[in-house]
């Protein structure tokens, strides 16, 4: 898997997705080009050696945002991230659209909250996995996951999303009202 994070011209993302494909074996691209550059997705994706999904979508924080995304047939792969598209209802919208179009789903980041709100879906083929989201999280957070062969298992003994903060270490970092 790569994420260019919208570095690229079309030109220069549609040269390493075929090189990342043939050299390296990469079945996933992710971001070759801004995701505000709908037609140049699209034509990346259309241009994509066989075998290797371009995906984008992180950055939407509303359901308009992902259905311009899908009608103008810019991925193989739709993302979202729970923490910026509205939650999980709207996460579970999104997985409304890729369902009504066949379409794959893959989770971005918030890897505590991410897991449980992909239980519930049916589109998702994966979670992005950060360390150092984890980290942050782990710091922060009683109940974090840890990953075990390449999966993310929620823990069904605990409530909500598993997760509780840590309040004196989160006072540590707390900001004083009045600055």
């Amino acid at each position: 898997m790569v994420d260019a994070n919208g570095a690229n011209n079309v030109q220069e993302a549609v040269l390493w997705a075929k090189r990342y494909r043939e050299e390296f074996g990469v079945s996933y691209f992710e971001e070759p080009v801004s995701s505000d550059d709908l037609a140049g997705l699209r034509y990346v994706r259309d241009h994509a050696p066989p075998g290797l999904a371009v995906a984008a979508g992180e950055y939407g924080w509303n359901l308009p945002y992902f259905q311009r995304m899908l009608d103008a047939g810019a991925v193989h792969i739709l993302q979202a991230d729970v923490t910026r598209c509205g939650g999980i209802t709207n996460l579970l919208r999104v997985d409304g659209l890729c369902q009504a179009r066949c379409l794959p789903f893959s989770a971005h980041c918030a890897p505590g909250i991410s897991a449980h709100a992909c239980c519930a879906m049916e589109t998702v083929v994966h979670i992005e996995y950060f360390f150092d989201h984890y980290r942050i999280e782990s710091m922060l957070f009683e109940g974090t996951l840890d990953p075990a062969q390449g999966l993310l298992t929620p823990d069904r003994s605990r409530p909500g999303l598993g997760l509780e903060l840590k309040r004196e270490e989160a006072r540590r970092y707390q900001i004083p009202l009045g600055l």
